[in-house]
């Protein structure tokens, strides 16, 4: 609808302009005026501001005015026409849009908050994207939104503000991560957040070292310092180089790639209780391997052994190529 509206745009342009043309043409041959006088003659002509002429019109030119007027007069009105109707439009587009987007995160239950799209909240966005998590941002620059918005749900403002967050849909959230570049920001996110949602697994950003300590006490769940993390990233590459890159590669996303997954036991079966992990079989049925339990009280347990009884509410870690954890997903109707 907005291409239609600028077509029309640029094609009411197009006459006004050419409305102009042909009264200084005229004007300049079939009166004799000279171009500043016959550009005068028109502007006062299409405009209708009733002027004197320059010089008395001879009757070719008076005919002619009275074209150029009866053309201007209707060539301008649909030129306003247009325009007017292309603001309207598109304040009408932006409120409908407003609102889907509104509904839209209205209906979301346990998604994620990501407050700043910035660096970090830009790649936090497409981790999510990749394991088709629902997710809202929440970003106050009007020119970011308006470049992504036709493919991520925002909420224009400022995340500090209790509105925003409620707005988002914080109260039915089950993540919330904080990735702005200002601590004292994140610090506020993360108060505001905590008192709207008390079972809230709040994620923030921290730059300085002193802020991760107020940041946990002001309810964060984790706080993660980018710069710490890539400091000790680029030396491990140094002093352990294979073991590092082959890390990375588990994270990768790719067709040739291996991948880790945790899946919650409850997906497997609605009797757990009394089963083993060699029960599952998961190496046999899936070629996925199991490299970590998670015990309900949050407890980790690195290469579990086989016997390992499983509990309700636990959750294992499986390690296997993307080919193999989808093979995974669809043998136990994980989403």
């Amino acid at each position: 609808m907005i291409k239609l509206f600028r077509s029309k745009i640029y094609l009411a342009l197009v006459m006004v302009l050419g409305v102009l043309f042909t009264g200084i043409l005229g004007y300049r041959y079939l009166s004799d005026y000279n171009w500043l006088d016959a550009f005068y003659m028109t502007v006062i002509t299409v405009t209708t501001v009733g002027f004197s002429e320059v010089k008395p019109l001879d009757t070719v030119a008076k005919i002619f005015t009275v074209f150029l007027i009866i053309s201007s007069v209707f060539i301008f009105a649909f030129a306003i026409s247009v325009i007017t109707e292309y603001i309207l439009g598109r304040n009408s587009l932006q409120i409908l849009k407003k609102k889907k987007v509104k509904q839209k995160i209205n209906s979301l239950s346990n998604h994620v908050i990501v407050c700043g799209f910035g660096r970090n909240g830009m790649q936090a966005i497409e981790r999510l994207s990749a394991y088709k998590r629902a997710f809202v941002v929440v970003e106050k620059d009007k020119e970011v939104i308006e470049k992504y918005e036709n493919d991520i749900l925002f909420v224009e403002g400022d995340a500090i503000d209790d509105e925003v967050l409620k707005e988002a849909g914080v109260e039915k959230a089950q993540y919330l991560i904080t990735a702005m570049p200002d601590d004292a920001a994140n610090l506020f996110v993360v108060l505001s957040a905590r008192q709207l949602n008390k079972k809230l697994f709040i994620i923030s950003r921290a730059s300085l070292a002193t802020s991760q300590k107020k940041l946990v006490l002001a309810g964060a769940d984790k706080v993660i310092m980018p710069d710490k993390i890539g400091g000790n990233h680029m030396a491990s590459l140094v002093v352990m180089p294979d073991l590092i890159t082959f890390m990375d590669k588990l994270s990768m996303e790719g067709e040739h790639t291996t991948n880790l997954e945790e899946i919650a036991i409850e997906n497997f079966s609605d009797e757990v209780e009394g089963y083993s992990l060699r029960d599952l079989d998961l190496r046999k049925k899936t070629g996925c391997t199991i490299i970590g339990y998670i015990e309900p009280n949050g407890n980790y347990i690195i290469n579990p052994e086989a016997d390992l009884q499983m509990q309700p509410k636990s959750k294992v870690i499986v390690l296997g190529r993307p080919e193999q954890i989808k093979k995974l997903n669809e043998m136990f109707h994980i989403d």
